[in-house]
């Protein structure tokens, strides 16, 4: 089942950093996405090398600005990657298309 919301999206796609899956990371980022690449296979071992190498310990919402066809979701991921900490904020954009959510981009914020 598709997320109804892009704070669902977000939501699922941190679960499936977590869970290692990613097939779904790909399919829900959007194609002008700076990571997008066509390689698909060489992206998917990327992201696989990336989360076994860290534990996704938490995320936290902030807030969230919901529109039609953009949104907002500012979170905290505390992600600890071979025992340093990566922790982060981000304020993510999101956009909808074919009535269906994708991660557009993100930028970085220095409250930690």
């Amino acid at each position: 089942m598709l997320p109804k919301t892009s704070l669902e999206l977000m939501k699922s796609r941190y679960t499936a950093y977590k869970l290692h899956i990613a097939k779904y990371i790909i399919e829900t980022t959007h194609k002008k996405n700076k990571d997008f690449t066509a390689d698909i296979k060489i992206w998917e071992d990327d992201i696989l090398q990336f989360c076994k190498k860290c534990n996704f310990e938490q995320l936290t919402i902030g807030e969230f600005i919901d529109g039609d066809f953009e949104s907002f979701v500012t979170f905290t991921a505390q992600i600890k990657c071979e025992n340093n900490d990566n922790s982060f904020s981000e304020k993510s954009r999101f956009i909808k298309e074919s009535n269906r959510w994708y991660y557009a981009d993100g930028k970085f914020l220095d409250n930690l």
